[in-house]
């Protein structure tokens, strides 16, 4: 299907987050500085996982991809937004907007279900620790990890095919700094009943069903550490858990606030706010909270740079 032939709209203009020169060249620094941090903290996260032998488990080859589906949907957004802030004509293409909104789309699903699989594989460890080297087999981790891939991108496709099948005969000015779903569907002069049926009912069960995943994971994680005889044990056991959960709570409630709610609820301020944090800082937030909380990663990057002194010298 050539979704060009659904819409008058040849492109988009993209909003962004202010139309003040100066703050916009404000935002280029800070979006910049951001997006930096985020390509050496998960670039970086990606090489320590795959070069320490230490790190060689079931939960750094998950924490391996969740760097990596960071550093993609980040690369999706930011550039593009960094080049808006500095141009006078802030425009997508049609197909450009639709392969944003697509791979962005695609990666956030997957980061979901990584999520949940994480949990997963933290619950196995502490409450049926005997159990883990056979649950959590390398051929079983890599089914996985296909499997998040491929949910993710599967729901990115049917909301974008559905999205870009809309006409777009009201205006081409969108209120965001990318292409989303919320304000696209605004844009449409077709009935996007359907459109928000399918963001509620795909989006929703991938959203809703990942968070109780974790959730019911995080409960039986809970009721073993309380039962844990130990005090050293119950405090490593929380230390392993931390970080993960942390990340979950702020990936979800962003989520949650973008996508759960009727069309009807969502204003233009809000909406930017909660797209900077899920877009922008989030991704950079997960390997600083990872690599700060977790004592093999910096067991593992007090080792590396030890051996790039050594050779320095």
């Amino acid at each position: 299907m050539d979704i060009r032939n659904h819409s008058s709209v040849t492109e988009f203009i993209l909003l962004g987050l202010t139309d003040d020169p100066e703050l916009q060249i404000l935002l280029f620094i800070l979006f910049l500085l951001v997006y930096i941090i985020t390509i050496l903290g998960n670039i970086g996260m990606l090489v320590l996982i795959t070069t320490d032998p230490q790190l060689q488990t079931a939960m750094y080859f998950f924490l391996r991809h969740l760097s990596f589906v960071d550093l993609c949907y980040s690369t999706v957004i930011v550039p593009q937004a960094l080049i808006n802030f500095l141009s006078e004509r802030k425009t997508i293409s049609f197909l450009g907007c639709a392969a944003q909104m697509f791979f962005f789309g695609g990666n956030a699903g997957s980061e979901s279900l990584i999520l949940a699989v994480m949990s997963y594989d933290r619950y196995v460890a502490i409450c049926n620790p005997l159990l883990y080297t056979t649950v959590m087999t390398n051929n079983i981790c890599t089914r996985l990890v296909t499997g998040a891939y491929f949910g993710g991108f599967l729901n990115s496709l049917i909301h974008t095919t559905s999205t870009f099948s809309l006409s777009f005969c009201k205006s081409n000015e969108i209120t965001d700094f990318f292409c989303d779903i919320p304000p696209l569907l605004k844009l449409s002069c077709s009935d996007t009943s359907l459109n928000e049926i399918l963001l509620f009912f795909f989006a929703g069960s991938i959203q809703v069903g990942t968070l109780l995943v974790i959730l019911i994971s995080y409960a039986f994680i809970l009721c073993s550490i309380l039962r844990m005889p130990s005090a050293t044990g119950r405090h490593k056991a929380f230390n392993t858990c931390g970080s993960h959960f942390l990340c979950v709570t702020l990936f979800y409630s962003t989520v949650i606030f973008m996508y759960m709610r009727p069309s009807s609820n969502y204003t233009m301020d809000q909406d930017r706010v909660a797209s900077v944090f899920y877009t922008v800082i989030i991704p950079m937030l997960n390997p600083l909270i990872y690599s700060l909380r977790n004592k093999d990663v910096k067991a593992a990057l007090r080792k590396a740079i030890r051996r790039k002194a050594d050779v320095l010298h």
